[in-house]
């Protein structure tokens, strides 16, 4: 082993919360390094978030042109230029490797890359990609690793090479037919967007439905989106075997209810999950622990089971979102501070970019009854939204979760257009505790979709109803 570089912190990983707490701490005065195997800024700006929303949008254009008579406007024929849309992806990309590299040197934290492992506690060891190796200590070190995709184990799977999200986002081709393993957030946004760009798309999901947390009504109006659009969806599907290889020809083999049967496709695209990076990277020998799943365990404040390592992000076993890696990094920012920030309790919303897309924050009616919290629920369509009348977006509904007990907000579920940004609406009124009819009598701007929230709170229930 080489003789160690001492910094003031080494973090190994440079996604979200990793980098943002080098900026900072570099800014502080501290020395830092970060260690970054491949993706300048970690995968949301590389392979994952903005890329897949870069394309879902152009396929939101796509979809939008084929239909452009509808409102008024005639075009002649649509056609696809699958090379121009990974240009604009790529193009992106670009523009974000230069930002951040331009953050690192104005921050003054080194980024270092190549392969880190710990070699011993507060010690990593980083395989260079230009094949030198240099040996850095810390005195507090950030595993910020993330995670990959999951590819199970079923005969002839791995042989047929199948797309994870990252080979997808790739594609200069839009399959004759895309077969996607999984039928959660990730499965059915890249369905959505493929099936957009023309190609005929298949969703194999085991579960009895898709996004398997959500609540019934959630993923049914969820299917019927997706089949009104031409996607074939089969659940209750065991994958027995695969045949054939991806981008030439592959067949998948499942058992249903109904029986065997293969589903004959040019393209594979596995989403069925997500495994964290912790295997190989000598955590044993930082005395850091993991957990039964193998993510790092970690306590309140994100402190590992070896003093003076802490960890973010997914690889913590944090939720699978950049936003809560972003606050992982206030949580570590603060602490290391002196603070005393904790990962209780935190509202943490999502949105899936579908379209329409489906947002949640706080309780599901299935997390509602399983914790035995009595709760009012509310629905109303968003064909009932005014707004929707104009653009033709009556596809989805909101759904609100009322305590039974009082006037607190504790769950906000919506399939709907812009369903994010209205959701955040009702997460800041969760913040403040706001009670709901406080919302309901709300003078909200006419015409929007937030102004639903006034028909949609009107329909909770009475309390003494719930009691």
């Amino acid at each position: 082993m080489s003789q160690a570089e001492h910094f003031d912190t080494v973090i190994l990983g440079s996604g979200q919360g990793g980098k943002l707490l080098a900026w900072h701490l570099a800014r502080s005065g501290q020395r830092v390094a970060v260690v970054e195997r491949q993706w300048v800024g970690g995968s949301c700006p590389a392979v994952a978030c903005l890329p897949s929303k870069n394309e879902i949008w152009s396929a939101r254009v796509a979809h939008l042109a084929q239909r452009a008579g509808e409102f008024g406007t005639i075009t002649g024929p649509v056609t696809i230029d699958m090379a121009k849309v990974r240009e604009r992806k790529r193009g992106m990309i670009e523009r974000e490797v230069a930002f951040h590299l331009q953050a690192y040197a104005s921050s003054g934290a080194e980024l270092i890359m190549g392969t880190g492992r710990f070699v011993a506690p507060k010690t990593i060891e980083v395989q260079l990609n230009n094949g030198e190796t240099r040996t850095l200590s810390g005195d507090q070190v950030v595993v910020n690793v993330g995670s990959h995709a999951a590819i199970p184990d079923a005969p002839g799977l791995r042989e047929a090479q199948p797309l994870t999200h990252i080979g997808a986002l790739d594609l200069d081709y839009a399959p004759a037919h895309l077969i996607v393993l999984g039928g959660g957030y990730t499965g059915i946004e890249m369905a959505q967007a493929y099936r957009r760009f023309g190609s005929e798309v298949t969703i194999v999901e085991h579960g009895q439905q898709l996004m398997g947390r959500e609540d019934a009504d959630v993923a049914e109006e969820m299917s019927r989106v997706l089949s009104g659009e031409g996607i074939d969806i089969l659940l209750g599907a065991e994958m027995l075997r695969v045949e054939g290889q991806s981008g030439k020809h592959v067949s998948v083999t499942v058992r249903t209810a109904a029986g065997e049967q293969t589903i004959e496709g040019s393209d594979l695209l596995v989403a069925v999950g997500r495994i964290p990076n912790t295997a190989g990277i000598g955590l044993d020998k930082a005395g850091v622990a993991l957990d039964e799943r193998g993510y790092i365990r970690v306590n309140d404040r994100l402190q590992t089971s070896a003093p003076g390592v802490w960890a973010i992000g997914e690889v913590a076993g944090s939720p699978q979102f950049t936003h809560v890696s972003v606050d992982d990094f206030r949580i570590v920012r603060d602490n290391l501070a002196g603070g005393h920030r904790s990962t209780r309790d935190r509202l943490v919303p999502y949105t899936m970019f579908s379209e329409p897309p489906l947002a949640h924050v706080g309780l599901s009616e299935r997390e509602a009854q399983k914790q035995g919290i009595a709760v009012r629920v509310a629905k109303l369509p968003m064909s009932n939204v005014l707004r929707t009348e104009a653009t033709g977006e009556t596809q989805g509904f909101m759904k609100v979760l009322v305590s039974a007990t009082d006037d607190r907000i504790v769950g906000f579920t919506m399939i709907g257009a812009e369903a994010g940004e209205v959701m955040a609406a009702m997460q800041t009124a969760m913040l403040a505790e706001l009670p709901y009819p406080k919302l309901r009598d709300a003078v909200i701007t006419h015409l929007t979709y937030a102004e639903g929230f006034g028909p949609l709170l009107a329909n909770v229930p009475p309390r003494a109803a719930a009691q």
